[in-house]
């Protein structure tokens, strides 16, 4: 996964935060990055419109608008993004970060915990915070401690042969090669590439295929590409198609997330 960076941003916090639980938002302009840091506390990052990636080693976690992505307090990790973004970060001290999940990971956003993001980001108040606003920000807490884990939505492998067909289908999104196709393209066999598949992944080649034209057809969405044209380029044969497999993996339709975007 190629970045080009274009915007050095510095984390707005470096030995303390101004109150145990932080909310805080921004644009994120394109090729933009964060330097690779750590803390002594957690990050819950959000985006609302766009992609959020951040670096943890030498894995890359992705998470589109239903998901966002936990690190666990004194992870060195590195923020990203190729597309513009406006997104958020969610700063938990410990002893509260305790409750979290104890590895980085994607949560799966519930309507109450978009909604609490939602109403942050539109009535921005500055820390020390008043009871009210102390008040919900433990409540995200909490619904971010009962999220879901789901790993990274598009997740990478260190072994040899599937990282090669990963790198494969991401220099080609459109291409609809088999996975015999594929698997002979690395000398390899399909029996391999599934087990595999499913070891580091926890997903099938298909559905990760998938996920990848999904975060492709974001950012053409974004600049006004129409439906059928991004749908083409992806390798779809119908628009049809692409808006059944868009919406199973996002929740909306293209023109929904077009809409969406344009409102952030």
């Amino acid at each position: 996964m190629g970045h080009s960076t274009k915007h050095l941003l510095l984390p707005p916090f470096s030995d303390h935060l101004p109150a145990p639980v932080v909310f805080r938002t921004g644009c994120m302009p394109a090729c933009a990055a964060y330097p690779c840091h750590r803390h002594e506390w957690g990050e819950f990052v959000y985006s609302y419109s766009g992609m959020v990636e951040v670096k943890v080693g030498e894995r890359h976690y992705l998470a589109p608008s239903q998901y966002g992505l936990w690190l666990p307090p004194r992870v060195e990790h590195q923020g990203l993004n190729r597309y513009e973004a406006v997104h958020c970060s969610v700063y938990v001290a410990p002893p509260l970060a305790d409750g979290l999940p104890g590895v980085t990971c994607a949560l799966t956003i519930s309507p109450l915990i978009k909604s609490v993001l939602d109403h942050l980001r539109r009535h921005p108040v500055q820390a020390p915070y008043p009871d009210g606003i102390t008040r919900l920000l433990r409540v995200l807490v909490d619904q971010l401690a009962a999220a879901e884990c789901t790993g990274s939505y598009l997740p990478t492998s260190e072994d040899p042969q599937l990282s090669q067909v990963l790198s494969l289908i991401e220099a080609s999104p459109h291409d609809n090669r088999t996975l015999a196709d594929l698997a002979k393209a690395v000398h390899a066999t399909e029996r391999t590439l599934m087990r595999r598949a499913q070891r580091d992944l926890g997903m099938s080649l298909s559905e990760w295929r998938q996920r990848l034209r999904v975060v492709k057809a974001m950012p053409l969405l974004e600049a006004g590409a129409k439906v059928e044209g991004v749908a083409l380029d992806l390798g779809y044969s119908s628009a049809s198609a692409f808006i059944t497999m868009f919406r199973r993996l996002t929740g909306e339709t293209p023109d929904e997330y077009r809409r969406n975007f344009k409102q952030q």
